[in-house]
């Protein structure tokens, strides 16, 4: 099966329409599908739902989809960073589903395992817990936390073979392997593609079961705020 495609256009073919929704990997601007989110953008699918750490900052990452009001909800766990972000949901324009970190990570990763649900204790007696249920276990209570299963998984790596087995580069390593997993498609970009053997099977963060498509590129890798020592 041909997995290797030319840019993320052709890679994204026949696969976006409205009311969608998109897992999408990154942790800050660490690991952000930058080519795959711009060919989103291009092709004008309105009306999305991301589920994502973050939304990027205002022209980079998903920020460049709320600029074109293609985005309708984000389920997030930070939304600093991104003034259109907050402007949007200050003023009613966008749906917000706010989630803890872990929690976030861990409904993408038990969508790709095929659980509908969990139970945490974390928000438990917070705002996350609203309308969730509650079930107690051996004398505390936990919330009921659903699975996320996406239409659609965008994801970036730095290197990765031919059949999609896939290595990422620290903090990219946060969000990207659960997003990709939770996807009925899984479209990832990558730094480099090897052949298959290239890669120390014991290295292999995200197995090519999970993705569908892949392309290699060239990426911007922007500091989100960058910090330098004093003379």
């Amino acid at each position: 099966m041909k997995k290797v495609y030319a840019n993320a256009s052709e890679a994204l073919d026949g696969l976006l329409f409205d009311g969608m929704t998109v897992a999408s990997g990154g942790f800050g601007l660490c690991g952000i599908p930058e080519l795959l989110l711009q060919a989103i953008k291009e092709h004008g699918a309105k009306d999305l739902t991301f589920a994502s750490n973050n939304a990027g900052v205002d022209d980079f990452g998903i920020g460049i989809l709320l600029q074109t009001r293609q985005v309708s909800k984000m389920i997030s766990s930070y939304v600093g960073e991104n003034a259109e972000f907050m402007r949007q949901y200050l003023s009613g324009e966008l749906e917000l589903e706010f989630n803890p970190q872990g929690t976030l990570a861990e409904r993408m990763r038990a969508g790709g395992c095929g659980i509908p649900g969990f139970y945490t204790k974390t928000g438990v007696g917070t705002v996350i817990a609203e309308g969730k249920e509650h079930k107690d276990f051996d004398g505390e209570t936990y919330i009921l936390e659903r699975g996320i299963f996406a239409d659609l998984s965008i994801v970036k790596a730095w290197k990765a073979d031919t059949t999609g087995n896939a290595i990422f580069r620290k903090t990219a390593r946060n969000f990207n392997p659960p997003a990709a997993m939770c996807g009925k498609v899984c479209v990832m970009e990558v730094e480099e593609i090897v052949e298959p053997g290239q890669l120390d099977p014991d290295g292999i963060h995200l197995p090519g079961i999970y993705v569908h498509r892949l392309i290699q590129g060239e990426h911007e890798k922007r500091i989100e705020q960058r910090t330098v020592r004093a003379a």
